[in-house]
C-alpha cells in the first residue's frame, strides 16, 4: 500500500485490538445529518425561541454533521472532523436543554409516548459528554494513543 492509500485508508485493519471505531461514528453522524434534510420542521422545533433562523439552522448542522462524519471516518480528516463534531455538538446543546425543558415533544410526540420521550431527552442531556469524548479520542494528533483508548473502551 502505497503513503497515499495509507493516508485516504480507514483505520480498520490498522491496531491489533480490532477495527477502529471511527467509522462507526461517521456514518452515524452522516445519517444524522441526512435526517435533518427529510424532518426539517421536527428538528426546527427542537432550536429554541431566540435562536433565529430556525430551519437554516437545522440544515446547517445538517450539513455540518454530513460532511464532519464523513471527515472523521477517514484517517487523513480525522482530527479536524473530530474538533469539529466536538463543537458541532457544543453549539447543538442549547437545542436539546431547550427540547428538554419546553413543552414542545408534547406537539412531537402521541401522548401515550411522552413520558418515554421526556425521559429521553433528559438523559440525552448527560450523554452528549460521551459523545464529546468520544469524538476527543480521535483529536489526539497520536493515532496509537487513539487506538488505545479504543482498546480501553473495548474491553470495558
Amino acid at each position: 500500500m502505497t503513503d497515499a492509500d495509507q493516508a485516504c485508508s480507514t483505520d480498520a485493519d490498522e491496531t491489533e485490538s480490532g477495527p477502529s471505531l471511527a467509522p462507526l461514528m461517521g456514518a452515524t453522524y452522516v445519517v444524522a445529518g441526512i435526517a435533518h434534510f427529510l424532518i426539517p420542521e421536527r428538528f426546527a422545533e427542537a432550536v429554541p425561541p431566540s435562536f433565529p433562523r430556525p430551519v437554516g439552522l437545522v440544515y446547517l448542522s445538517g450539513i455540518a454533521e454530513i460532511v464532519l462524519g464523513v471527515g472523521v471516518a477517514w484517517r487523513r480528516t480525522r482530527r479536524p472532523s473530530a474538533w469539529g463534531i466536538v463543537a458541532l455538538l457544543v453549539a447543538v446543546f442549547p437545542a436539546n436543554v431547550h427540547l428538554a425543558r419546553s413543552d414542545t415533544l408534547n406537539d412531537l410526540v402521541p401522548d401515550r409516548l411522552l413520558a418515554p420521550a421526556r425521559l429521553a431527552a433528559l438523559i440525552r442531556l448527560p450523554f452528549q459528554a460521551v459523545l464529546i469524548a468520544w469524538a476527543l479520542r480521535y483529536t489526539d494528533s497520536d493515532e496509537e494513543a487513539a487506538a488505545a483508548a479504543e482498546a480501553a473502551t473495548a474491553e470495558a
